[in-house]
């Protein structure tokens, strides 16, 4: 059943840059000739588990069974759980578990089982040599968020979730996963092309941060597999892997009765069984059937005993020295894994223990607000890999005095042993989870079937059931009385009980610890702390006051679109409400703002990034980091702040009970914000003990400087040093970012269910009673990033990390604006035929970078500042060889245009991604956003889908021609220090990637050349 433990409060924005909007209404059911049919000649499913049969899955559980799960164990042994579910609309998830993963290798064959489920992708009884990507493309799916996999030292999950399925894509979707899982082709020539992708990810993975979760690894599970069972594997054993010890892995573990196939989508349950069925039901093992080995448990080294302060022995510590790494503690509590009868009551125990981890947190962060010794800590319970039951403590030490942030947190959790909470804590606590999961239940019949079927997927993994959200809810809600102090102080001390203790410490200074030592701070007597505790003060929306006078509403008219409305108020406030009933109980708020980074300028760049993290904790009104949480207690509030090209953004997703205070907090944070230092001096530490760290890796310096450079080294786009966080202040602070809140025009976007008059007086009782707002100047709008002028030669950065780590980039200017919004939506098209290329070329004829990426920017805010963005990481020697071949793809794709398969194989997915993101409320306001001062978002809205699905060679020659051959390009290389940049290879050794042009795209080209 496995409850939630804790919900975020920040959005998690489910559509990324390229999620456009699509002219099709959300209401819309999806098109008849989408859904899989009842009548489709499919064998009837004869495993299905009915009657009074306990599932497979719920056996030894007395967890109620989620009735829309249909769950059938076959002869051979396999099981599969399908289900319909129309989120999105059209749309088959379809996963494959294999029961083996990193901790089932033999130490020779340590990276196998990621090693196979690569070569399951390269050739199959179904698909040739490396055609697995362009089949999943040309069936809808977008290859690495549609059709991808993953391994784990437990299983090999494989996942496909197919678009606008018919009967026939469906068929054809199990025919090729069948061959993909029951017949590889494992041939010594495959082994070796997939070998240098695997050996190109590890690489790409080394470093700083790879050196230490190794240690920590080994340290936390020494004695056990998992200590020395990486997924990825070692460098000797993939050099050594070839086709007859990868088959002999598959033999033993790829079995059916070893795999469990999940199947969530818009089709009849029994279709999709008897599809199950049909592909796999006469699979056969191979061989002897390998025998799961023991995965060990943790133990006290021998001999050792508790000291009086800790419940469990001190074994194994590691510290690690990392010079551009912070200062980083982790210790754990650990116990043997066990698997339990998922029960009501084994439920609501990790319900107790998930209040008592909320509790300590909560005291712990308001210790570190309030001027700690640490940056931040906290408490999680986690279940490893069916390895260990552990408790793990982290905390980042803000000095070298890292005892004595130990001791401080150590403290706080001492305090929580020793006393049990108040029960205002639980309560609050409480609240906390029943909002949850009542917006679960809520929120039930838009629940995607992608992720119904992932949490199936990691049910079997752990060896749980999986429950409605009503079936959670009423246990929650039914042990309430469970919740009281007595019971969690008892859950409490059992989380720090254990079989023994192991620690971590990272530390850029050589000789700041010692085993003796860091054992000594480990089992030192600490004083309780119990001032963290924290007072239990109700605060109410009622009892805050009011924004200002409320404003008057000089217009309100449709906006053109579906039933949203447009209102304008006197103070030059403009809101678009759309009132649906498309998402039960969820609410989306997005408040657009100010300049965005336009409002900085080389002096005030610094605060840019500081306001990302600090601006929302410094409060508002009467109302600091503490009163927000408070009052926020038992509603779905966020506050996530953002900042764009143009304008900065307040967004939180949120129910219809509490979307009218969510609009009060956000205006009252432009309206009278409030400016406490603390989270100001904590932001400032965070960034100083972070800079180091992109030194460790190319993609450090990547997210480092990248935008930076692109950019012509505007300094508003640069990551804040050393140097320049000296200079921070919380007055500086405020003089920067109080101005900059008046500033600029608002625009208002509420989407969802709520009651519309409500939220309209509600609009106008808040942000309509804000004071009008200072214009933006002329010089500030004005500013807009500029392009460097290179003249084609490389600009060299150097990184800290690997000596076999490098990265290459290759940027063109574009443009930017709505006005040639058709154009950026055509480039799209081409970026994604550039990133076909270039992952063909790069990943899979060279084996010299695992994941090349090409993407484009168009900012529609601003004129112009857009790009198109190609990198990979990759082996220095390869940095030359990368641009090379960027050139050469960009050169062909001005010269001969994509073939129809090509082009095919982009618009396909891109169109897909359209209509079911279309479903959603988010989707409509990304989109959507703006169109109060630019009415042209909403004419454009109408030919999205036609922008993204629709084009033609003659275009795709035009664009090349205008952005690859008539810009010159940015080209970066990032490279370890001490070295230089390798010489670029002859034209000869750049593969040909460039599918050759029919007779009559060849014929087209010469008509646009006359």
């Amino acid at each position: 059943m496995k409850v939630l433990v804790r919900a975020s409060a920040a959005l998690s924005l489910l559509f990324a840059p390229l999620a456009f909007a699509a002219p099709s209404f959300a209401q819309e059911a999806a098109p008849a000739e989408a859904a899989v049919a009842k009548e489709i000649a499919i064998p009837a499913p004869t495993a299905i588990q009915t009657g009074d049969e306990t599932p497979w899955l719920y056996e030894g559980s007395n967890v109620p069974v989620d009735r829309e799960w249909l769950f059938g164990a076959m002869d051979n042994g396999l099981r599969y759980a399908v289900r319909r579910n129309g989120v999105p609309p059209g749309q088959v998830s379809i996963r494959v578990r294999i029961d083996a993963g990193s901790l089932h290798e033999r130490d020779d064959e340590q990276g196998f089982a990621h090693l196979l489920e690569h070569l399951l992708f390269r050739e199959s009884k179904y698909l040739g040599q490396a055609e697995a990507i362009a089949a999943w493309q040309r069936l809808g799916a977008t290859f690495g968020s549609d059709a991808n996999a993953e391994t784990s030292p437990t299983h090999t999950a494989y996942r496909l979730d197919i678009p606008n399925i018919d009967q026939a894509k469906l068929v054809e979707s199990f025919r090729l996963l069948s061959g993909m899982i029951r017949e590889p082709v494992l041939s010594e020539e495959n082994v070796a092309a997939e070998r240098r992708i695997v050996l190109a990810e590890k690489r790409e993975r080394g470093g700083a941060g790879q050196r230490v979760a190794d240690l920590t690894r080994r340290t936390f599970f020494a004695g056990q597999r998992l200590a020395t069972r990486n997924p990825i594997g070692t460098v000797a054993t993939l050099e050594a892997a070839d086709a007859q010890g990868v088959q002999g892995f598959y033999n033993r573990w790829y079995r059916p009765e070893n795999t469990v196939i999940v199947v969530a989508g818009d089709a009849e349950p029994e279709v999709l069984a008897g599809l199950v069925e049909q592909w796999f039901g006469d699979w056969q093992g191979k061989g002897e059937a390998g025998t799961p080995p023991d995965f060990g448990d943790p133990a006290a080294p021998e001999g050792a005993k508790a000291s009086p302060v800790l419940s469990a022995p001190i074994g194994d510590l590691g510290i690690a020295t990392e010079p551009d790494l912070p200062r980083n503690l982790t210790y754990a509590v650990m116990r043997p894994w066990r698997k339990v009868d998922d029960t009501i009551v084994y439920n609501e125990g990790l319900l107790l223990d998930a209040v008592a981890q909320a509790i300590i947190n909560r005291r712990l962060e308001a210790r570190a607000r309030a001027g700690g010794s640490f940056l931040y800590a906290a408490v999680r319970q986690e279940d490893i890999s069916r390895s260990t039951d552990a408790t793990f403590v982290s905390l980042a030490p803000l000095t070298d005095d890292w005892q004595a942030a130990l001791a401080e947190v150590r403290a706080v959790i001492a305090d929580a042993l020793a006393s049990p909470p108040t029960q205002e804590e639980i309560d609050r606590e409480a609240a906390e989870f029943d909002v949850v999961f009542a917006n679960q239940v809520e929120q039930r019949s838009v629940q995607a079937g992608s992720e119904l079927a992932d949490n199936l997927v990691n049910a079997v993994d752990i060896r749980e059931t999986v429950a409605a959200p009503e079936v959670v809810l009423e246990v929650f809600r039914g042990m309430k009385d469970r919740l009281n102090p007595a019971e969690v102080l008892e859950r409490t001390r059992g989380l720090f009980e254990g079989s023994v203790i192991r620690s971590v410490y990272v530390t850029p200074e050589l000789g700041e610890a010692d085993e003796g030592r860091f054992k000594l701070a480990l089992s030192s007597e600490v004083e309780v702390d119990g001032s963290a505790r924290l007072a239990a003060q109700t605060i109410e929306f009622g009892d805050l006051p009011p924004v200002g006078e409320p404003g008057t509403i000089v217009s309100r008219v449709p906006l053109g679109v579906l039933e949203i409305e447009r209102i304008d108020f006197d103070n030059g406030v403009k809101a678009l409400i759309w009132a649906n009933d498309a998402e039960p109980g969820r609410v989306t708020v997005r408040v657009r703002f100010g300049a965005g980074y336009r409002a900085f300028d080389e002096e005030s760049a610094v605060y840019a990034p500081l306001g990302e993290v600090a601006l929302v904790g410094s409060g508002l009104g009467e109302l600091g980091q503490e009163e927000l949480d408070r009052i926020s207690t038992g509603r779905k509030i966020g506050f996530e702040f953002g900042i764009d090209d143009a304008v900065f953004t307040f967004t939180a997703q949120t129910r219809s009970e509490d979307v009218a205070d969510q609009l009060y907090l956000f205006a009252a944070k432009l309206g009278m914000p409030r400016w406490d230092p603390d989270p100001v001096k904590r932001a400032k530490a965070a960034a100083e003990l972070a800079y180091n760290t992109f030194a460790t890796s190319p993609g450090g310096i990547l997210a480092r400087d990248l935008e930076y450079i692109q950019t012509d080294m505007d300094p508003r786009f640069a990551t804040p040093d050393p140097e320049a966080l000296e200079s921070v202040t919380p007055e500086g602070f405020r003089k920067v970012w109080e101005p900059l809140l008046a500033q600029g025009p608002v625009e208002v976007l509420v989407f969802g269910q709520f009651d519309k008059e409500a939220i309209v007086e509600k609009l106008r009782r808040t942000f309509g009673a804000l004071p009008e707002r200072e214009p933006i100047a002329p010089e500030i709008a004005a500013r807009v990033p500029d392009f460097p002028v290179t003249g084609g030669e490389p600009v060299v950065r150097f990184h800290r990390g690997d000596e076999n780590q490098a990265a290459a980039v290759v940027t063109w200017p574009s443009a930017g604006g709505t006005a040639r919004i058709r154009e950026a939506r055509q480039l799209e098209i081409l970026t994604q035929v550039f990133n076909n290329r270039l992952m063909d070329a790069l990943r899979e004829q060279a084996g010299a970078s695992y994941s090349p990426q090409v993407f484009s920017k168009w900012p529609e805010d601003l004129s112009s500042g857009g790009r198109i963005t190609a990198l990979a990481q990759l082996e220095p020697e390869f940095v030359p060889f990368f641009f090379a071949a960027a050139d050469k793809i960009a050169d062909d794709l001005a010269t001969n245009p994509p073939t129809e398969d090509e082009l095919e194989r982009v618009t396909a997915p891109l169109a897909e991604r359209i209509r079911r993101a279309s479903t959603g409320n988010q989707f409509w306001l990304y989109n959507l956003e703006g169109a109060t001062t630019d009415p042209a978002r909403v004419r454009f809205l109408r030919s999205l889908l036609a922008d993204y699905s629709q084009t033609t060679p003659e275009i795709m020659l035009l664009l090349a021609d205008r952005y690859f051959v008539q810009k010159t390009p940015l080209k970066l290389a990032i490279i370890p220090e001490g070295q230089d940049l390798a010489e670029t290879p002859p034209a000869s050794a750049i593969p040909d990637v460039a599918p050759a042009p029919t007779a009559a795209q060849r014929e087209r080209v010469q008509v646009i050349g006359r």
